[in-house]
């Protein structure tokens, strides 16, 4: 039997004792990166990215994305705080821009920077439509789900290529980091992480909405508007890296009467 390199030992330990349990969930998931670096690498990003794009402002869905983000964020404060579990937001500079892009798509990158394509508008529809998607992508950074994904590909890069120090190559990573795709099956390996980060993210986002006083019932809706604005383009769903609207809906649907506890508890209830 082959000793094992002191290379893949390295890697092997990485992933051994990154491996840590989801705060939110329970969920087992792989962290590499401290949140301070990763974040940093965000802000940098995002500014860039908001130089290279068109900022909307003064415009009616300009604000709704601002006071729709503040309302969201107080979600996820009141919500962490009542689980003890703040930390998770040390060091977010929070921010809600909407960019000129005709493509129907929104993110909050790690740190809690948001940014919303004018393209994804028209399916939103209202505020709370907005609320659907902002709780649902604010949910990702705060289970860190941008870590996880940088960790999956760096340690799949470790043991498809121990050749490559990828650990020495790149200690901080920073915004030079690109990780390149590691094969087919490998793919369809992490793509199963990624369709359970975005169940999270569903689940904890029904949570923020609600909380901010949106009717988290809505949320149904807005997925099957997007599943019908996406119609004959999804892949079948053990190829995607988002569950099929199906699976969403009916989760949302499962998950519903929990967060309509949170929505009538809302101090922003009946509010527009």
């Amino acid at each position: 039997m082959k000793k094992i390199s002191y290379l893949s030992f390295i890697v092997l330990f990485y992933f051994v004792t990154a491996c840590a349990t989801a705060p939110l969930t329970g969920r087992k998931q792989l962290i590499l990166l401290p949140a301070s670096e990763i974040n940093s690498m965000s802000f940098q990003a995002y500014n860039e990215m908001l130089n290279e794009q068109q900022v909307v402002k003064g415009t009616t869905d300009a604000q709704t994305i601002t006071n729709v983000g503040q309302r969201i964020q107080y979600a996820v404060e009141t919500y962490l705080k009542s689980v003890n579990k703040t930390d998770l937001i040390k060091g977010f500079q929070w921010e809600y821009n909407l960019v000129q892009e005709p493509s129907a798509n929104a993110s909050c990158m790690p740190g809690g920077k948001v940014i919303f394509h004018t393209g994804i508008m028209p399916i939103c529809q209202t505020p709370t439509g907005v609320g659907v998607v902002m709780g649902h992508e604010v949910a990702h950074a705060v289970a860190s789900h941008g870590n996880e994904r940088m960790s999956q590909g760096m340690a799949a890069q470790g043991v498809l290529s121990l050749g490559s120090a990828l650990m020495n190559q790149k200690p901080t990573l920073g915004k030079q980091l690109i990780l390149q795709a590691a094969g087919l099956g490998t793919q369809v390996g992490l793509l199963k992480f990624s369709r359970d980060q975005e169940s999270e993210a569903d689940h904890l986002g029904i949570i923020f909405m609600a909380m901010a006083g949106y009717n988290p019932a809505e949320s149904i809706a807005f997925w099957q508007r997007m599943s019908a604005q996406a119609a004959g383009q999804a892949p079948p769903e053990f190829l995607s890296t988002h569950p099929s609207s199906s699976t969403r809906i009916n989760n949302l649907k499962k998950w519903l009467p929990e967060a309509m506890k949170y929505y009538n508890a809302s101090p922003y209830k009946g509010k527009p």
